[in-house]
């Protein structure tokens, strides 16, 4: 390779600007918290129309590092991809996350996707030691949790 040709590369920057202290950040306990954070985060205009997929960062201390918009899909779906999900916590030194999409049928079971990408991203997590704590599917009137339901 030519001198020249060795420098045509991109540079590659990683950022991360909390604006608040870690004590002011809300703590989640459990399933029904990350959904009232989440769901207050949802664009209601879109909650029944199109499918979103979400995700919460959290500390080693469940405490609320950001809200992620993942993707916005179609009326039936939506992609939950292990790469941009795991980049993102990985960037924001998270410790752990919660994953979670919307229905817009209002229907919180869980599709066979649902529970193959769950159990995708568990593995994932595992061995970049980034616990998925839960996946949730959303509805404006309600929710369904894989960690409440044992599939976590």
């Amino acid at each position: 390779m030519e001198q020249k040709e060795l420098f045509k590369v991109a540079e590659v920057q990683l950022s991360y600007k909390p604006h608040f202290k870690a004590q002011e950040r809300p703590k989640i306990t459990s399933s029904k918290q990350a959904y009232d954070i989440l769901i207050s985060n949802w664009d209601a205009n879109l909650i029944n129309y199109i499918e979103q997929a979400k995700m919460i960062l959290l500390n080693r201390n469940n405490r609320v590092l950001g809200i992620v918009d993942l993707s916005t899909g179609g009326g039936g779906s939506t992609v939950m991809d292990a790469r941009v999900i795991f980049a993102t916590a990985l960037k924001a030194t998270a410790t752990s996350l919660i994953v979670a999409h919307n229905h817009p049928s209002g229907n919180t079971r869980p599709s066979s996707e649902d529970i193959r990408i769950t159990e995708k991203l568990k593995q994932a997590g595992k061995l970049l030691e980034i616990e998925v704590h839960d996946h949730l599917i959303v509805t404006e009137n309600g929710y369904f949790s894989m960690a409440e339901e044992g599939m976590m």
